[in-house]
């Protein structure tokens, strides 16, 4: 088969193959989730309760005071 009569591909083919590809590799390069060691667990959930525990460090609305307006100095 000679190079002339090797049609050309488009755009259109290029995403087609592109495609493929991907919906060959997806299930192969899934990341594998697997749960966290029990140690890391424990330690999770403890930050989870001292998290609960712990004050915002952001203030309430109450607790603000409103900006006084300032004027800007014009140079």
């Amino acid at each position: 088969m000679s190079k002339s009569s090797v049609p050309a591909l488009g755009p259109e083919h290029y995403r087609a193959i592109c495609e493929e590809i991907g919906a060959r590799l997806a299930p192969i390069l899934r990341p594998v989730t697997s749960a966290p060691s029990p140690r890391i667990a424990d330690l999770l959930h403890e930050l989870a309760c001292l998290d609960h525990d712990a004050p915002s460090i952001a203030p309430s609305l109450e607790d603000m005071e409103p900006l006084e307006e300032t004027s800007f100095v014009q140079r």
